[in-house]
């Protein structure tokens, strides 16, 4: 047959439904994974309780899949379709922890390294985001080294994150997949005081730098330096590594409303508080925390002060005995700046203790050879983390990630470019970005008319004053029972309607766009697919955006058959053929009489 010769009609009508088939969308949670996990996928496994299966969707993008069970702020439950509707989400983040629980083993991480390169790269900061990094790159086979001024692993997650929500031997279970990829940590080493970062430009033909932002951030008001106040860094790091306090506390004052926050609160009581209180210049209602660390910090008693701002810390021989907050009238001008603005009413709180929760600064470890921006962030660039110097790339919240997933995913995306870097690629040529971070899904379908609105099941929580005296975990999470029940809720959002009306269409792809995309950019289509559409139209019918499906198959076939010289493309048509010229030949015509006398005609 020669090469075939779509009409415009045929190709126009392809190309269309290429470009609107939903098909091929990511699901709403996925889209908006920095991570790109399937959660759909996963979660679905979990519900047919086929767990091995599940840990390794889980494990084709994520490490730390307990940890993330246990702390992942989950942008992908804000995004749920039963969130949306119904203000009940899919509990992803414990239904992960689950299965990681459940499933988990050693014998299947991917511990496959491609042959040895010869190339070093030295990344400094071992939280998530040079841990993803120097994953994705000693894959690639190349060497690589681990700086942290710590001497643990983890970063943040280590000393950031409370280990009542993160016990620290599921961070050193989950970091051994490192070593076993014979990835080199040097922990008690901090850079830019031990080793210069000039010596590691010299030493290593490229460099990440993911120190994280360890630097608390003190307000400026009268009585910041009494003796008893502490950054949010310096405590949660210090109850972190001792389980206490350098100095006895009794009342503590913790202002910030966002998560950290609340871990300061929640872990005074478990360093022997007697009174916690919070302040923060966002009402109740607008707090930034996550609604269950809201929750669990109310359950153990930490006395809210939301909507008042500090404005003067209280001293006595150079020690804190108390602040004085203000009533919040508006926190922003009418531009959108920042700048709280105040009633008159003011109150009194006696405290020993202030934890400043309000911000965290990046410390620059460069010697002031990459420029920084606000927070101490450095300036990179956005796409590739690329910084003003070849070499030296950046990722986590040295590069402005707010949640572990983020710099996760930041730690992914500089390790692309650092492997393309040191093969002398391009930094951004056939990259797609866009898979690199969150993204938005043209996915657009209706509810389905027989959906129920199933109430979201809750993890099981030890009792509030049972585990606020204790740094033992807080959150048992779910039994095997729950975990079912809870991901069978999953309305397994994709659109292939027309894939379950259509028995045909399933030989030859996933969904049409899949099935039509070489017609539409190449224009090229196998004939048995345009010859096994029966032209019932029905998935035009059932598509949420009527899609010309049917045309395309149906008027294709003319196509086939002028590059075919007149005849069928397909070799078991020839009988049809023969079929059709017996029909229509007058040896095999009869005679019928019509309602006259001598009316013949031929049938």
């Amino acid at each position: 047959m020669n090469r075939v010769i779509f009409s415009d009609s045929v190709l126009n009508d392809a190309k269309k439904i290429v470009s609107e088939c939903m098909g091929l969308e990511d699901a709403y949670c996925k889209s908006r994974c920095p991570m790109g996990t399937d959660v759909k996928k996963y979660i679905n496994l979990i519900a047919q309780k086929r767990y091995d299966e599940a840990i390794k969707v889980i494990r084709e993008k994520l490490f730390l899949p307990q940890t993330l069970g246990r702390i992942c702020a989950h942008p992908c439950e804000k995004e749920c379709r039963r969130g949306k509707e119904f203000n009940q989400p899919l509990a992803i983040a414990a239904l992960k922890r689950f299965v990681a629980e459940k499933a988990d083993k050693e014998e299947f991480w991917d511990l496959k390294v491609d042959s040895d390169t010869g190339k070093k790269v030295a990344i400094i900061g071992a939280g998530p985001a040079g841990a993803q990094a120097a994953i994705d790159l000693r894959k690639r086979g190349h060497s690589v080294t681990i700086f942290d001024k710590l001497n643990v692993v983890g970063g943040m997650m280590r000393v950031g994150i409370p280990e009542y929500r993160l016990p620290r031997h599921i961070i050193d279970y989950e970091y051994s997949y490192l070593y076993k990829l014979g990835i080199e940590f040097k922990l008690g080493v901090e850079i830019g005081k031990d080793i210069k970062f000039k010596d590691l430009l010299e030493n290593y033909d490229a460099v990440l730098i993911a120190h994280g932002a360890h630097k608390g951030n003190i307000i400026p008001i009268p009585g910041n330096t009494a003796e008893g106040v502490y950054t949010a860094v310096d405590y949660l790091k210090e109850i972190s590594l001792t389980r206490k306090i350098s100095k006895p506390v009794k009342k503590v004052m913790v202002i910030g409303g966002g998560d950290v926050a609340m871990d300061c609160a929640r872990s005074s009581w478990r360093i022997g508080a007697e009174e916690v209180y919070q302040c923060s210049l966002e009402g109740f209602d607008s707090l930034p925390a996550s609604k269950e660390e809201v929750k669990e910090a109310i359950e153990e008693g930490v006395i809210f002060n939301a909507g008042w701002g500090p404005v003067e810390i209280l001293e006595e021989n150079g020690k804190v005995v108390g602040i004085k907050i203000k009533k919040v009238k508006s926190i922003f001008d009418e531009k959108g700046q920042f700048n709280p603005q105040y009633e008159e009413e003011t109150k009194v709180i006696q405290v020993d203790t202030i934890v400043m929760a309000t911000g965290q600064l990046v410390e620059d470890i460069t010697d002031g050879l990459i420029p920084q921006t606000s927070g101490g962030r450095y300036v990179v660039d956005k796409n590739t983390l690329a910084t003003n110097i070849d070499k030296v790339f950046v990722a986590g919240d040295a590069a402005g990630s707010r949640i572990v997933v983020e710099a996760m995913a930041l730690g992914r995306k500089a390790a692309i470019s650092i492997d393309r870097f040191l093969n002398n690629k391009s930094l951004t040529e056939d990259r797609d970005f866009e898979k690199e971070w969150f993204h938005e899904t043209k996915l657009d379908i209706p509810l389905p008319e027989d959906v129920e609105d199933i109430p979201r099941l809750s993890p099981n929580m030890r009792p509030a004053e049972e585990r606020k005296r204790d740094f033992n975990e807080v959150d048992l999470g779910f039994t095997e029972e729950q975990a079912v029940k809870e991901a069978s809720r999953c309305l397994k959002c994709e659109c292939k309607l027309c894939m379950k009306e259509c028995i045909m269409m399933n030989e030859f792809g996933s969904c049409p766009k899949e099935i039509l995309e070489p017609l539409a950019k190449h224009g090229t289509m196998e004939p048995i697919i345009a010859y096994s559409c029966n032209g019932c139209d029905n998935c035009t019918i059932v598509c949420p955006k009527q899609l010309p499906m049917k045309n395309v198959f149906i008027s294709s076939r003319k196509d086939f058959v002028k590059a075919n010289n007149g005849e069928s493309p397909i070799k078991g048509h020839a009988a049809i053929k023969m079929h059709q010229l017996l029909g229509f030949s007058k040896l095999f015509t009869i005679k019928v009489r019509g309602g006259k006398k001598n009316d013949y005609k031929d049938r």
